[in-house]
């Protein structure tokens, strides 16, 4: 059923004179209305509508907002936000055509968001520069240029091993408690001062685990350029559905505007597992593992908005961390399956390395990245170019030698090499280190300086740097403006090693 309502009327824009009253035109409201046939938990069957497409924003008698999500031959499926229970059959249900939409802007820096762009901080309302689809088409390949900048992570085994670009989709994935968050968060540390705008959405996580997360950006100051968008475990489920598709257009907002935008969805699993239940309250019948066959096609729309783009849709950037759960790591689940073949490479955190106090527990074997080396700076690629394989040749010689008590020398300088990459490759959390000392740290082991100082590593690993910072600050500001090794750079960074070394040496 289609209804004008009229509105309040407004003067016309030319008016009487000699006191006469100005003529007055009224404004109409034009929108369909249906009513609520039934109520299943978030889910109303709504009859009427006749002209309403997926995804189209309604709203409900009492103020709540709804979203189109189905329909059957006689119903529209509306997913309600809110307060599902002020629904009642009867109640009207009405439709402008508005694709359902959120709130963005350089407001939202800095503060704590529902899925529906609503505060959830206790700092006041947002004002909002304008409104951004929920969903969208992905930008197509013309529209979007190859990457060429490097996400710097401050993690070392990352960005030495498995450099990620800006545009990138890297997923991380591994199970529960190995430090998933962690690499997002110091990810997010490590972008002070570099004018990235990070957002971090959870999904289904617990309160407590979203505060924390909240309270550690806050401390270390992250979250003056950080958005937090909750759809945590206690909210309703339509906005644990709606988060990551609500965080990507605030990012896009930025990136529209020629910003670098960082996003991490926390995680991907949780959001599966309420999209299963929505699907179920939908009728809609399950496939493989319980799962509706259209969760590819959703995962697939949302990580397909990253990208580098081009100049004429701002020129920005959109990097996703999507996070995956596994159980007893099986990565060969259907969603894990799923968002591997959708991203660009996955860090694979691995519960035995967890366990043995390698962190972060990342799997050299089972972690790539397939188009960060492209972006990587030009030191890094010199220095961590043999660095992977080395490892795996290390772990692979320690598994062989377990048992044996001789070793030829070749093994045991091997042994030692890998002992010593394991060391500085281990990393304290919300530590992130930054290029100039994670240059300094591979150099230093491609130059074999301290293959032959074990008793150094420990203090080489926490004192060198600084030391470097004091003694050599010309250097260091130049390796990272530069962030390449020219014969200058070598021959400073030989010369500064060598003293730092010399100075530790005892008596």
């Amino acid at each position: 059923m289609l209804t004008t309502v009229p509105n309040q009327p407004v003067p016309s824009s030319h008016g009487g004179t000699n006191g006469e009253l100005a003529k007055t035109t009224a404004r109409f409201d034009v929108r369909e209305v249906g009513h609520v046939t039934s109520v299943r938990e978030f889910i109303v069957k709504v009859r009427g509508l006749p002209s309403c497409m997926n995804g189209q924003r309604v709203e409900l008698s009492h103020g709540d907002h709804g979203m189109v999500m189905g329909f059957t031959e006689e119903h529209v499926l509306v997913l309600v936000f809110g307060n599902k229970a002020r629904v009642r059959a009867g109640h009207e249900v009405a439709s402008r055509g508005e694709p359902f939409a959120i709130p963005v802007g350089e407001a939202f820096i800095g503060r704590i968001v529902s899925a529906l762009g609503e505060p959830q901080d206790g700092q006041g309302p947002i004002a909002a520069a304008s409104f951004q689809p929920a969903f969208r088409e992905a930008p197509g390949v013309m529209e979007r240029v190859p990457v060429k900048e490097a996400l710097e992570t401050g993690i070392r085994i990352v960005d030495a091993s498995f450099p990620i670009a800006k545009g990138q989709r890297q997923l991380i994935i591994g199970d529960q408690m190995t430090g998933k968050t962690t690499i997002v968060t110091d990810t997010i540390l490590n972008q002070r001062d570099t004018g990235v705008v990070c957002i971090y959405c959870a999904i289904g996580q617990s309160h407590s685990s979203f505060q924390k997360v909240v309270r550690l950006l806050r401390e270390r100051g992250a979250m003056a350029y950080t958005i937090a968008v909750g759809g945590i475990a206690s909210v309703p489920l339509g906005e644990q559905f709606l988060a990551p598709y609500a965080a990507c257009a605030m990012g896009e907002y930025f990136a529209a505007r020629g910003r670098n935008v960082l996003i991490a969805f926390d995680d991907l699993s949780k959001h599966a597992w309420a999209y299963r239940q929505l699907s179920l309250l939908l009728e809609r019948s399950p496939g493989r593992e319980a799962y509706p066959g259209d969760i590819f096609y959703l995962h697939s729309q949302l990580l397909e908005r990253a990208g580098k783009f081009i100049p004429e849709l701002g020129g920005g950037t959109m990097t996703f961390f999507p996070l995956a759960v596994t159980i007893q790591g099986d990565i060969t689940g259907y969603i894990q399956t799923n968002l591997i073949s959708i991203t660009d490479g996955q860090l694979y955190l691995n519960t035995s390395l967890f366990q043995k106090g390698f962190r972060p527990a990342i799997d050299f074997g089972l972690s790539v990245s397939r188009i960060g080396n492209r972006a990587q700076c030009a030191a890094m690629k010199e220095l961590s170019g043999k660095l992977r394989l080395e490892y795996l040749q290390y772990q692979e010689l320690l598994r062989m030698t377990t048992m044996k008590a001789d070793l030829s020398a070749d093994a045991e300088s091997r042994l030692r090499r890998g002992e010593l990459i394991t060391q500085l490759f281990t990393q304290l959390k919300a530590r992130p280190s930054p290029l100039a000392e994670q240059v300094m740290f591979l150099y230093a082991i491609r130059r074999g300086l301290l293959d032959s100082l074990p008793q150094m590593w420990g203090r080489f690993k926490e004192e060198s740097f600084r030391w470097l910072t004091e003694h050599e600050p010309q250097l260091i500001q130049e390796l990272q403006q530069a962030q390449a090794l020219s014969p200058k750079v070598k021959e400073g960074l030989d010369r500064a090693l060598t003293a730092y070394l010399k100075q530790q040496e005892p008596g």
